[in-house]
């Protein structure tokens, strides 16, 4: 499971010019789910997400968490993370879990991150959305579960 996290200021997702999720002062996260990944992956990558210390504190050093700054966090399933351009101009997906193996991986990782007490927003799993944001700092981090 791959995880590309993004400290905001805001940011907003939108499905067929409908907003269906936004946050203020949080983290993006585009989730990325492979055919190997379990529960124990979406639990690893939630716990490690909600105590990143990549926020500041009082004298700017990145010491805070999510947690205990209250941020929140837009959750976005993103499979192309697993997109593979070795090859051509067109990158393959094959690499990519099947929605049926996908969703209930990212919907589980949701739930992990809410029974931490974190506010999660969503956009909708499958659909062509726009996503907006204002990166802080900026800091953009990736993360994947097989690297533990």
């Amino acid at each position: 499971m791959r995880a590309v996290i993004q400290k905001v200021t805001q940011a907003k997702v939108e499905v067929e010019d409908k907003q269906v999720g936004e946050i203020q002062d949080g983290l993006v996260v585009l989730l990325g789910v492979t055919h190997d990944d379990n529960e124990t992956d979406a639990e690893y990558l939630a716990e490690k997400i909600v105590h990143l210390r990549i926020f500041e504190d009082d004298q700017e050093k990145m010491n805070l968490s999510l947690k205990d700054v209250g941020g929140k966090i837009l959750s976005i399933s993103q499979f192309t993370l697993y997109g593979n351009t070795r090859k051509g101009r067109r990158p393959n997906f094959m690499n990519a879990a099947k929605p049926d193996v996908a969703n209930p991986l990212y919907e589980k990782f949701n739930d992990f991150i809410r029974e931490k007490g974190i506010v999660v927003e969503t956009g909708v799993f499958g659909a062509m959305m726009n996503v907006s944001l204002t990166n802080n700092g900026p800091v953009t981090l990736l993360l994947d579960s097989k690297d533990r």
